[in-house]
């Protein structure tokens, strides 16, 4: 067999799409992690992005020559689906069929029936310990179940059908994460036996005994949280198979993000992570109220305990609240929050304009690029770090500031009084960070524009008087 790059999992799905001249040799990405996929082949010069649709990309002439014969072909179709093929990431290599690689690359049949026996081949893997295998196999089988069954609410498809696609979504991602937990724990006796490898072997015939992260077929991060996914479970025995099995009897998508959220609130009390929550000061929403006008529908999909829905309810308008995060927050209606990955959601044709505290750290950039990219709301108001303006070295930023750039930076000249964190009771003190809210605005043409306008504005200057309601 010719000797192939390595990819992973998605890389070789989205890889494979892109190779069939069926596809016009493009590739539309979904998720998060196809999105991440598709820049690391970009940046080997397997895929090139279109400059119009940020989610669209082609196979480069490179590519179709590096991979010369290692896609299934018109040849090895009529050879029949039972076509032995391998595929391969990092030390990790599982045998498979022409038919299995099909049902991982067809997301056209939104049942997502296609995929059963390659979940039932994954899991068959991991009971035979070949946890790298069954963790490839599952992550490709997670992936296709996630746009089958987001193929199948867009269109309106039976909610069995939807269910179904769920059920195989929930099924892989657990194979996925036993996998992935037996790889962490194999790790780690790696280490502690001083087995493992930093980076590249600096020797020319590496010990054989040894290997890296990348054969372990996961990244350094990837270990980590892999770690903290395998002490919750031994805390916990079952935590994992609960928390999948939760979401899809509540009806909702049993993904990676809520996994992890379950985890983390099995890893941490309350009281020391407040889920990264900082309630908006109302001194920001007076700003932003006085000086912006919105559809009379808005949503807040980081909406925390209501800081800025119930102002903006107050000042007339109807707020559709979610989060990450049940906090039990209910808009005027009583209508409770929803419960929702907002880097997971679907665009809607009624998209209603944004308002919302997004959540800073590694998630910002992708959050906003999102909501542009998907969403794109007619406008939208985001209470961001100034710094935002800045950084040059992220895509998404990049897409977001450069590509969909804001109308308006209003940036807040006397800073903000400090947004503690949710549960906080310490001591309170001086907010050290620059804030303004960032306006996107939808132009005629579709685009958000080319122009940014900034302006300095001061909180004081929108504070009720004294004796009216705040």
């Amino acid at each position: 067999m010719a000797d192939y790059p390595k990819l992973g999992p998605t890389q070789a799905s989205l890889m494979q799409r892109a190779l069939d001249p069926a596809n016009d040799f493009s590739v539309v990405t979904g998720a998060e992690r196809e999105s991440k996929a598709a820049r690391a082949l970009n940046s080997k010069g397997f895929l090139s992005r279109d400059k119009v649709k940020a989610d669209l990309w082609y196979s480069t002439e490179k590519a179709r020559a590096v991979f010369n014969g290692w896609a299934y072909d018109p040849e090895n179709a009529e050879a029949g689906d039972d076509v032995s093929v391998t595929i391969s990431s990092g030390g990790a290599s599982v045998e498979t069929t022409v038919g299995e690689l099909k049902a991982l690359a067809d997301v056209s049949t939104y049942d997502a029936s296609g995929l059963v026996q390659v979940v039932e081949r994954a899991r068959a893997l991991l009971d035979e310990g070949d946890a790298m295998a069954a963790r490839l196999l599952a992550s490709g089988a997670y992936d296709q179940a996630k746009a089958g069954a987001q193929f199948a609410a867009r269109v309106g498809a039976k909610d069995r059908l939807v269910q179904k696609a769920r059920r195989l979504q929930g099924e892989a991602l657990l194979i996925e994460a036993r996998a992935t937990i037996l790889i962490a724990d194999e790790w780690d006796r790696a280490v502690s036996d001083g087995k493992t490898l930093k980076g590249r072997p600096k020797k020319s015939v590496p010990d054989e005994n040894a290997f890296t992260a990348e054969e372990a077929g996961l990244s350094r991060k990837e270990i980590h949280e892999a770690r903290k996914l395998a002490a919750a479970e031994r805390r916990e025995p079952g935590l994992v198979e609960r928390a999948i099995r939760a979401r899809i009897e509540a009806g909702l998508e049993p993904s990676r993000a809520n996994l992890r959220v379950a985890v983390g609130t099995s890893t941490a009390t309350k009281e020391e992570r407040g889920h990264n929550l900082y309630e908006t000061g109302p001194e920001a929403m007076h700003t932003l109220l006085a000086l912006q006008k919105f559809s009379s529908k808005v949503s807040d999909p980081s909406c925390g305990r209501g800081a800025i829905s119930k102002m903006m309810e107050a000042a007339g308008y109807t707020v559709i609240i979610a989060d990450l995060v049940d906090y039990g927050t209910a808009d005027r209606f009583g209508e409770l929050q929803g419960v929702a990955d907002f880097l997971e959601s679907e665009g809607d044709p009624d998209q209603p304009d944004i308002v919302t505290n997004p959540p800073y750290g590694e998630l910002l950039n992708r959050y906003v690029a999102h909501a542009l990219r998907v969403h794109r709301p007619r406008k939208m108001a985001l209470l961001l770090n100034l710094n935002f303006v800045c950084g040059f070295d992220d895509s998404e930023r990049n897409f977001a500031m450069d590509d969909n750039p804001p109308a308006r930076v209003l940036v807040f000249k006397r800073r903000l009084p400090m947004m503690h964190r949710d549960g906080w009771d310490g001591p309170e003190a001086q907010s050290r960070m620059n804030t303004a809210w960032f306006v996107w605005e939808l132009q005629d043409d579709g685009s958000y524009g080319d122009t940014t306008i900034m302006r300095r504005v001061d909180w004081k200057d929108y504070m009720p008087a004294e004796g009216e309601e705040a």
